[in-house]
């Protein structure tokens, strides 16, 4: 038998609990109708859509990788949700998020990844860093690091600022082969001391029928909303490609990653 594709959860948001006024993209605890509390990304948030799709692709991808991130599922949000929201900036960032959202399941009693605290080895450090360059987040810093511990474990969360080139598309074939340069501000690049190896076995885990496989799980409706492309499907033919290439060319940014150590 085949493999089952990768598939999502949608779950339907009942409840705003509290905001996470945290960067720009003022994400929120909130509860959905399965009974668990989520993290929500909005659509209508400041990088919009884009940011979605980016969280979307590097979960999952970090996912088939290995790394521990929380369970996402598309989060719906209905019209009438918020209306009695008493705080006029939240209720218009849920106006204009009506419809399909995307939700990190929440982690309770996760302490912020402090690495003077909580060591990572090098070959986990490593495969981290190689995440990173892969995907171009440029979102895990010693000020922010993006991950956390949760039962004496690593967890990774928040990738909505990975590739970055789908803020300027057009040229994506250029991008996908570019090193990374922000990797020089990664917080586990010090210890990032077994890249060789890390890129070595991520490059058996990950191919591209993987790669499509991820950008599969994008909704239409989050793609071509400017009309660059003939289609949806044209539009996510360049995530499949650009990650293909980038693959395909991984020892560009590992060396840029040895460099910038």
């Amino acid at each position: 038998m085949n493999k089952p594709e990768l598939q999502l959860r949608t779950v339907q948001v009942t409840r705003y609990v509290t905001p996470l006024r945290e960067g720009g993209s003022m994400p929120a605890i909130a509860e959905a109708n399965d009974g668990f509390l989520y993290v929500l990304k909005f659509r209508g948030a400041g990088q919009g859509i884009k940011a979605l799709i980016a969280e979307l692709i590097g979960g999952e991808i970090a996912r088939i990788l290995g790394f521990k991130i929380p369970e996402l599922v598309f989060a719906t949000l209905d019209e009438a949700f918020g209306r009695t929201e008493p705080d006029e900036e939240i209720q218009d960032l849920l106006k204009a998020s009506v419809g399909l959202n995307l939700a990190l399941h929440y982690l309770s009693g996760a302490i912020t990844f402090d690495p003077l605290v909580s060591p990572v080895d090098p070959l986990l450090a490593s495969k981290i860093v190689w995440l990173d360059c892969f995907l171009t987040n440029m979102d895990r810093t010693p000020r922010n690091t993006n991950m956390l511990i949760w039962h004496k474990e690593l967890w990774l969360i928040d990738h909505g600022a990975s590739l970055y080139f789908h803020h300027n598309i057009q040229n994506w074939e250029e991008q996908a082969i570019k090193p990374f340069t922000l990797i020089k501000d990664h917080v586990l690049l010090p210890y990032a001391t077994e890249l060789d190896a890390a890129d070595a076995e991520f490059r058996q885990l990950l191919n591209s029928d993987k790669i499509r496989e991820v950008v599969a799980l994008i909704p239409d409706e989050w793609l071509n909303l400017d009309g660059s492309f003939a289609s949806a499907e044209a539009n996510r033919s360049v995530y499949s490609g650009f990650l293909a290439a980038r693959l395909l060319q991984s020892q560009i940014f590992v060396n840029q990653a040895k460099d910038a150590k």
